[in-house]
């Protein structure tokens, strides 16, 4: 087996051990994160709609900025728009990613907007 197949199935079974569900009280904050984007949403699992959204795009990305600072402006930007649409409380879901680097600094970056975990 490959290098890349024992990455993806390691991925596959971090994935499976986090089982996460949000409710329309403490929506679910999802993370993808891809080699140059990150992107979090927010998911109320009980109707399987997404309530808000922030992609890298939604954001002015500065040359000088590194992906981690990107990531931290993210969740700032996705804690203002919760907090518009009166959500305080979530809960976190870091799917397959470990807690570390663009991750961890999403999240501190949605509790200095003002989420609370």
């Amino acid at each position: 087996m490959n290098k890349q197949k024992l990455k993806q199935s390691a991925r596959i079974r971090r994935k499976a051990r986090t089982q996460v569900r949000g409710t329309a009280e403490r929506p679910r904050l999802s993370v993808f994160r891809s080699l140059k984007n990150i992107s979090a949403q927010l998911i109320d699992d009980a109707v399987g709609k997404t309530v808000v959204a922030v992609l890298i795009k939604d954001i002015k990305v500065d040359k000088k900025m590194t992906k981690t600072e990107t990531a931290n402006e993210i969740g700032k930007i996705l804690a203002e728009k919760a907090k518009s649409k009166g959500i305080k409380k979530i809960v976190f879901d870091k799917g397959a990613y470990k807690y570390h680097g663009r991750i961890k600094a999403l999240a501190d970056g949605a509790r200095e907007g003002g989420l609370e975990f």
